[in-house]
């Protein structure tokens, strides 16, 4: 059934007005909300605890009144009347839970909830006792007004009926304007898999373009925040994005789905411990980067552990004095090296050693001692003065600085890792006067990171949520491991968009970097998003990407690509905008960086203002093709293909990037042979 259907026109404005029932319902949340935390400030409690309510309430308060306005609800089950759990039940499903007091049934299931997973799994085969599925069908754009409301489809399950859906269909070719949109109404079944994994399972999505790869991610993080609030709230989840622009474009998505104060951030802004203000050669970034790295400064920072030099220490306690002998005080310290604690509590394991041996010997004359006396002895400055010797206090910049400074000390600690002219590479050029005054480029923050997790274990989250996961180098990855160490991570990624000079090219060896080795790899290769002739000549690339991941295909027929072969590249671009912005929606122009600003003349001369990158909503973006991934635009112009596939090392891969970003049409303008 349609909204065409003259016999629907009473069900549709049975559920226009249901919907005006939701809207008042959920205002009158917003308001109680509000007055609950007004409530909440004059609790009897303790302070803790009047402070952890209050934040609650405050939480849940603020994420209503950010609710993004849209329609509250997309779909319908109505369960068979013999369904053991829901029998004979009908719920609404929206993308938050909405009812009228706490204690009544809801008008509005959250899409996350358990019965909603019929919704997204059930079909003729398996109804899951499900008699009707119904999906709404909502006007372009609409802010949630029940008028708005302009069909509705149903599917007899308990029938065996199958059919395909033209709303769910329309849902997803919806024109790209403005940043990403939750997928919440149009969930597939392997999608919502992933999405509803448990919290404890890390899981990795090779998702080839337009599978919905990012949007699974973001929507199993709203998943396990509603499932695990009290865990995840106390441990926290983190959403980590290859750079600002694209935590721009889904910066949306989970204030949609009501989940509001989560973490987004790019790797090398959790990371930074000092601005970037250097740069490496190629070769000395790949470097820095490389795996070998990590055991490197392992050995710089635990070298400086050291039992030579050390006497008998004497601690003076009153009229007596309370010895450790060299010999014992050295066997303490090589116990604890051997056991490779993190590097700042191996020093106080040290310190806790020597001072219960000293504890000891004091015991046999004086009987037990008060914690009085530990503490005044583990303060005392000969003790100090023997730990500053051999297990020294230090700083990641310290150590960092001075290998990277002392061709001598690097030889030594790299010896048998790194080749003499790889040590060369690695050597600052023009030493600081000090670590204070030295500039760290991008490579030493991630460098200084290890040695800070060396040192002592950075704070976690309960989740990391990691995208474009196939560009991180072994070194990131080890960043991202030791702040999920006691969590659990869903990895984002397609190893044929990779374009890092040390983009991994097997799930493995990048899972085992991350610290989860035996993590399940979940392909997605059905695209819903992008043309089925747009993944077609993406996927002649494949084969020169020498990477292993298995072609992508669409289910959508429509769309259109053109090829414009042509001697006036500018000329012909100008062209193809024209005709692009006569159509609906948006139109990105991407080009290789180089040639980023002749393109931009040539619109603007046309009497096209090309909008940048991070200019959300623009109807025309001119972007260039290093920061393309992970965006998507209705109608895509890509200039001259050869030169994005010469540009750089991996330049197939960009251009792999480059060609799936259209999710209606691409247009590809070519003056030189096309590199496929």
């Amino acid at each position: 059934m349609t909204s065409l259907d003259p016999a629907l026109t009473d069900t549709l404005h049975t559920e226009r007005a249901y919907h005006d029932t939701c809207r008042t319902a959920l205002a009158a949340m917003v308001e109680g909300a509000a007055e609950q935390v007004v409530i909440g400030e004059d609790v009897s409690a303790s302070g803790a605890d009047a402070e952890v309510l209050g934040h609650r309430l405050r939480s849940q308060a603020k994420a209503l009144r950010e609710l993004p306005p849209g329609p509250l609800f997309f779909g319908r089950l109505d369960f068979t009347g013999t369904d053991p759990e829901h029998g004979g039940q009908s719920y609404h499903l929206g993308r938050l839970r909405i009812t009228e007091n706490p204690a009544a049934p809801p008008l509005v299931v959250d899409w996350r909830a358990p019965v909603s997973r019929a919704f997204y799994q059930a079909g003729a085969r398996d109804p899951r006792g499900v008699e009707v599925r119904r999906r709404f069908g909502w006007a372009p754009g609409s802010r949630g007004a029940s008028a708005d409301l302009t069909g509705l489809e149903d599917e007899h399950l308990g029938r065996g009926e199958s059919r395909t859906s033209d709303i769910l269909a329309r849902e997803i070719e919806r024109p790209r304007v403005g940043p990403m949109r939750d997928i919440a109404a149009t969930i597939q079944p392997e999608q919502d898999d992933l999405v509803r994994a448990a919290l404890t399972d890390s899981v990795c999505v090779q998702g080839a373009p337009g599978t919905g790869k990012t949007a699974v991610g973001l929507h199993r993080a709203a998943y396990l925040l509603y499932t695990h609030p009290k865990r995840l709230q106390r441990a926290g989840l983190l959403i980590l994005g290859p750079n600002r622009t694209f935590l721009h474009y889904i910066a949306e998505v989970l204030p949609s789905l009501g989940e509001t104060g989560v973490s987004q951030s790019t790797l090398l802004e959790e990371i930074a411990r000092h601005p970037v203000t250097g740069t490496d050669p190629a070769d000395t970034a790949a470097l820095k980067h490389d795996a070998r790295m990590a055991e490197v400064l392992r050995r710089a920072l635990y070298g400086r552990v050291t039992t030579d030099g050390v006497t008998d220490l004497a601690v003076k306690d009153g009229s007596s004095w309370w010895r450790v002998p060299a010999a014992e005080l050295a066997a303490v310290v090589e116990a604890v090296r051997t056991e490779e604690p993190p590097y700042a509590i191996g020093r106080e394991r040290v310190r806790t050693r020597v001072v219960r041996r000293l504890r000891e010997r004091a015991e046999r004359r004086s009987g037990v001692l008060p914690a009085s006396w530990v503490r005044r002895v583990e303060r005392a400055c000969p003790l100090t003065e023997h730990l500053d010797l051999v297990w020294p206090k230090v700083r990641p910049e310290e150590v960092l600085a001075q290998l990277l400074t002392d061709p001598a000390e690097l030889a030594r600690t790299a010896d048998g890792l790194l080749d003499p002219e790889e040590q060369a590479a690695l050597v600052w050029p023009r030493p600081p006067r000090s670590y204070k005054s030295a500039r760290w480029s991008a490579a030493d923050l991630v460098l200084l990171d290890e040695l800070a997790g060396l040192i002592e274990h950075p704070e976690g989250y309960g989740h990391i949520v990691v995208d474009e996961a196939q560009d991180l180098s072994p070194m990131e990855c080890r960043a991202i491991a030791r702040r999920a160490a006691f969590g659990s991570l869903t990895v984002l990624g397609d190893l044929a968009q990779g374009t890092t000079a040390w983009a991994a090219r097997d799930w493995s060896v990048q899972l085992r970097h991350l610290g989860r080795p035996d993590a399940a790899v979940v392909p997605l290769t059905t695209g819903f998003r992008v043309p089925a002739a747009v993944v077609d000549l993406a996927n002649r690339l494949l084969p020169r990407l020498d990477v292993s991941v298995p072609p992508a295909h669409s289910l959508r027929a429509d769309g259109a690509l053109r090829m414009r072969p042509t001697d006036d590249v500018p000329g012909t671009t100008v062209t193809a905008v024209r005709e692009a912005l006569a159509h609906e929606g948006s139109v990105g122009v991407v080009a290789a960086d180089a040639d980023l600003d002749a393109v931009r003349q040539a619109l603007t001369a046309a009497g096209l203002d090309p909008a940048g990158p991070d200019a959300l909503g623009a109807r025309l973006t001119l972007v260039p093709a290093s920061m393309v991934k992970g965006l998507e635009y209705d109608h895509v112009v890509a200039v001259e293909p050869a030169a994005v596939a010469e540009a750089e090392e991996r330049g197939a891969h960009r251009l792999y990037v480059v060609l799936t970003r259209a999710v209606s049409r691409l247009d590809v303008v070519h003056a030189r042979a096309l590199p496929f």
